[in-house]
């Protein structure tokens, strides 16, 4: 939980609780929250890169995706999927960004992935539309979150309930069938919010519709402590393929061909939580969240990667030459069915002292997957031959300890964490079992310098850790495998300065050494095996704000990321072997080597507008770093891409308010992904919407 610094913890939550008894006087009540940065001003005390992304620039830009949010972020390379940013692929200097499995993501302080432990990926991932702003903090202050702790931590705010009645009714509609419609209201500590979101994606026979239904619920129980509660609701349905496109595909039909009009993809998922704060002293504050998912996705699917021959040999041949496909002829459809529950319970202790600020917490953590895979014998077929029926438990304790030391206008802060988990895997069409456990200790420290108010210099170096899924650790038949954890030395060195109130600049170098990076065999139905070797990451990130003369703006994030090697060959985790064309010194597959996204804008009164720019560079997609593309269209160089978004805002008043938004105004059509086949970003999408404040 984040109170200013200058204030005592204890002394500013009574304060802030006192006044919420009566609504005039705060019309916004303090939420007890975890959060990984906190305000602006918090900034000076951060030993490490943190950018914050506020609600007005997610609102004057129309984000579509949280895609499109992360790329203004410098050391983040997010790879699109299917249009809609569903399905994040979030990468952090350099790491693969193949679902999201090197990032800890958080909402509120509170764990978002469905398994952070056992299934670290990101099938599920709620809409921008749900935030009000998005954190994003790398260095030694990861290891106070985890457990992925190799690139960064990510962390989602929702909006704070208000103590006054207000609301907005908003919507919007556009080319590609898109409609989106919000509603949200609050008052007396209670806020509603439900977003139905619908269109085409990048594909053909790629149609979305998704809710999101979010209740909070504000109260203070007593003059020193006060309770937030959370639930949420939402669904997706979709009709998704796994599979990209051949080679031969994407020359002769183009980019948006697609024949599994008979894929499907489903989704339930709800969710509880509770954050607690009390001020336990004059100086101490203790912060505990408490949570609860269910995870509940079907995907039904006819094909899961370009070379599949699940629907027949000639059916692959058939995609490999180029020829037109119909997957009714097909008699055959996978289910692969999951469940997840996940919950836990975190305290974390903050107290103020003369020297700087103490914190500690522990959590403890449950997960329960049940994999269930049925394949049917005809194109819509739900029943059929059970392939798999599996059940995967992680149970996970974690501690951290950190302290922060002034001394003048520099700050120390040690920091260290320690994980144990304990993975078990029962086979239950065999009745084979496997149980294996993983401990770690990682530390870090972070110092800053702060010799003006304008400047603070950072430095930090810390352990990097990331747990494997269970999956790699325990084969089906209850076998363990000698797959060890991710783990990673991390250094950084840079810089903040604020010139003036109406610029800000950051800059750092950072460096990853790894002695052990999992290049998971994730992709269902790939040809990439689990496979690991170490790894150097190695470059430079700046970022810039500032708002100019006559209200003109301008805002600008740029990574370089010369050394993305592999220092060994990758082997696979299984037999040793040498991954095809590994070796010493060729690039990590899914490393631009420059990422830039630049926006300038005017605004003056009622008007808001903006053009926005974010380059991709070039990448490989395999360890051989093979440039041209075979035939699958699963291997050959993607290359470089740039997007233009455009906004414009008008309000008539405090009630009514306008926006003409574009994505990809060129209508450019790029390659994003190769992993399963060819993967295309969205064509061009214009929408117009209209909101009425109250």
């Amino acid at each position: 939980m984040h109170l200013p610094r200058p204030i005592p913890l204890a002394a500013s939550l009574v304060a802030a609780l006192s006044s919420c008894a009566f609504a005039n006087e705060n019309p916004t009540i303090l939420m007890p929250r975890v959060d990984v940065i906190g305000a602006a001003n918090r900034l000076p005390d951060l030993a490490g890169t943190g950018q914050i992304i506020d609600s007005k620039e997610l609102e004057g830009s129309r984000v579509f995706t949280v895609n499109e949010a992360l790329r203004r972020v410098t050391g983040i390379n997010v790879r699109d999927e299917e249009g809609f940013g569903l399905r994040p692929n979030i990468g952090i200097r350099g790491l693969n960004p193949t679902r999201s499995t090197k990032v800890t993501l958080l909402e509120d302080g509170v764990p978002l992935a469905y398994a952070p432990y056992g299934d670290n990926a990101s099938y599920y991932h709620p809409m921008v539309d749900r935030y009000e702003r998005i954190e994003v903090l790398k260095g030694p202050g990861s290891l106070l979150f985890g457990p992925q702790t190799v690139g960064g931590t990510v962390n989602y705010i929702t909006p704070t309930p208000p103590q006054e009645v207000r609301g907005y009714i908003q919507g919007a509609i556009g080319n590609r069938d898109y409609a989106n419609a919000k509603f949200n209201i609050g008052g007396h500590g209670l806020l509603l919010d439900y977003t139905r979101k619908q269109g085409n994606g990048a594909r053909d026979n790629l149609d979305h519709e998704l809710d999101d239904l979010s209740v909070k619920y504000m109260i203070s129980l007593t003059r020193d402590q006060v309770l937030t509660l959370r639930g949420n609701y939402y669904t997706e349905n979709s009709t998704l393929t796994y599979s990209g496109l051949t080679q031969a595909e994407f020359d002769r039909f183009g980019a948006r061909y697609n024949p599994f009009k008979n894929d499907r993809f489903d989704i339930r998922r709800h969710g509880f939580s509770a954050t607690h704060a009390i001020a336990v002293t004059e100086k101490a504050v203790l912060t505990t969240n408490l949570y609860y998912s269910h995870f509940d996705r079907d995907w039904w699917r006819q094909s899961s990667n370009s070379t599949d021959a699940q629907c027949g040999t000639g059916f692959r041949d058939s995609r490999l030459a180029g020829i037109a496909v119909n997957p009714d002829n097909c008699n055959s459809i996978q289910g692969r069915l999951r469940e997840y529950d996940t919950w836990g319970i975190e305290p974390r202790l903050t107290v103020e002292h003369q020297f700087g600020e103490f914190q500690a917490g522990v959590r403890v953590h449950y997960e329960e997957q049940r994999r269930v895979q049925i394949n049917a014998t005809s194109p819509t077929g739900r029943t059929g031959t059970v392939a798999e029926n599996n059940l995967r438990e992680t149970k996970a304790f974690s501690a951290y300890v950190s302290n922060r030391f002034d001394i003048g206008k520099f700050s120390i802060t040690p920091i260290i964490r320690h994980e144990d988990i304990d993975a078990e895997r029962r086979n239950r069409l065999t009745g084979d079992t496997g149980d294996t456990r993983v401990s770690k200790t990682t530390p870090g420290i972070g110092i800053t310098w702060n010799p003006s108010d304008a400047v603070t210099v950072f430095a930090g170096a810390h352990k990097g850790f990331a747990p494997p899924r269970v999956e790699d650790l325990i084969g089906g038949t209850g076998t363990v495998t000698e797959v060890d954890p991710e783990e990673s030395t991390n250094f950084e060195l840079g810089a903040r300065v604020r010139p003036t109130d109406k610029i800000s600049l950051q800059a750092a170098y950072f460096r990853s050494d790894f002695d052990n990076l999992i290049a998971v065999g994730s992709i269902a139905g790939g040809n990439t095996p689990l496979s690991q070797g170490k790894a150097l990451f190695e470059g430079v990130e700046f970022s810039g704000q500032a708002a100019l003369a006559g209200g003109a703006f301008t805002r600008v994030a740029y990574t370089w990321l010369p050394v993305a090697e592999q220092s060994t060959p990758f082997r696979n985790v299984a037999t040793q072997a040498v991954i095809a064309g590994s070796q010493s010194g060729l690039r990590q597959p899914y490393t631009p080597r420059n990422t830039l996204t630049a926006a300038a804008g005017y605004e003056m009164g009622p008007f808001r507008g903006e053009l926005e720019a974010q380059y991709v560079g070039s990448q490989f997609s395999d360890f051989a770093n093979v440039t041209n593309p075979t035939a699958d269209g699963q291997r050959g160089e993607i290359s470089s891409y740039t997007i233009w978004n455009a906004s414009l805002n008008y309000r008539f008043d405090r009630a009514f308010s306008v926006f003409l938004t574009a994505k990809n105004l060129g209508d450019k059509t790029y390659i994003v992904d190769r992993t399963r086949g060819i993967q295309v970003g969205m064509p061009r999408l214009v929408f117009a919407g209209i909101r009425y404040s109250f």
